[in-house]
């Protein structure tokens, strides 16, 4: 990835892959490595959502972390201890806003026919999407093996904004669930749904080492739906800083729908 990191770009973003474009005309409006296919972090709980969704299974299900949604794979916490009851409903609500492992994890193992039967089913749903360049194999992100481009996520944002539910979810401030005599508070990872200025209808964040800082999402502006990813960004708040950059761009850059530049990187594939 150190080679993507040396790519120039007209608005000087610290992504190394950034992809933008107009989700009613599929038009490109910013690319820069955007076939570059690398590791998506919790991105990969977006999938997971819609493999839910699109089961029908039923959301007031009650689920129940077990020792098998212990994060081996980066040793991470979390504060859903095993033997932890919450609804299937309430389990993808902490996996879409808060990026919560061992909800993922549930959600996966709690699938008709099991994980492995729900990691068969994200892998069937993205080659549905047409998406070539990724794959899963599990539904958290921790596994940096779960690899795919900013054009194939820019798919399954358009996919999943299709599903009210997975759009009311993501962009949720914050959600408190009793687990036992206690209420925990979650928050939402990306700070931008509690920011005026912008309109999310969907969004989710992604960190592990090997994927840098992750944030896809679909919102409005300049009288635009508009779909934005960003991966492999460097610092802690660099994907937030690049979207106020894309934001700034487009509402002060582009008079009108019509009158487009795109901003074109080249892509370096060393």
């Amino acid at each position: 990835m150190n080679g993507l990191r040396a790519t120039d770009d007209p608005l000087a973003l610290k992504s190394s892959v950034a992809f933008v474009m107009d989700q009613d005309t599929n038009e490109v409006l910013l690319n820069k490595n955007s076939t570059a296919v690398l590791p998506i972090a919790s991105l990969t709980k977006l999938m997971t959502s819609v493999s839910v969704v699109e089961a029908g299974q039923p959301l007031d299900q009650l689920l129940t972390i077990s020792q098998e949604d212990i994060d081996t794979e980066k040793g991470s916490g979390s504060r859903l201890a095993v033997g932890t009851r919450l609804t299937r409903g309430e389990m993808l609500h902490l996996a879409l806003m808060s990026s919560e492992n061992r909800a993922a994890h549930a959600l996966g193992r709690h699938f008709d026919g099991g994980l492995a039967a729900f990691v068969a089913a994200m892998n069937a749903k993205a080659r549905l999407l047409g998406m070539s360049d990724t794959r899963y194999v599990e539904p958290t992100g921790l596994s940096s093996a779960n690899r795919s481009s900013a054009r194939d996520l820019a798919a399954l944002v358009d996919a999943a904004s299709q599903h009210p539910l997975i759009r009311e979810l993501s962009t949720s401030q914050e959600h408190q669930v009793a687990v036992g005599r206690r209420t925990l508070q979650y928050r939402n990872t990306n700070g931008l749904v509690r920011n005026p200025a912008w309109d999310i209808g969907l969004q989710k964040t992604g960190y592990i080492a090997e994927a840098g800082r992750c944030l896809v999402m679909q919102t409005q502006m300049a009288g635009r739906k508009l779909i934005m990813v960003f991966l492999d960004s460097t610092g802690k708040y660099s994907r937030i800083g690049d979207a106020e950059r894309v934001r700034h761009w487009i509402e002060t850059a582009l008079p009108s729908p019509a009158a487009v530049p795109v901003l074109l990187a080249p892509r370096i594939t060393s």
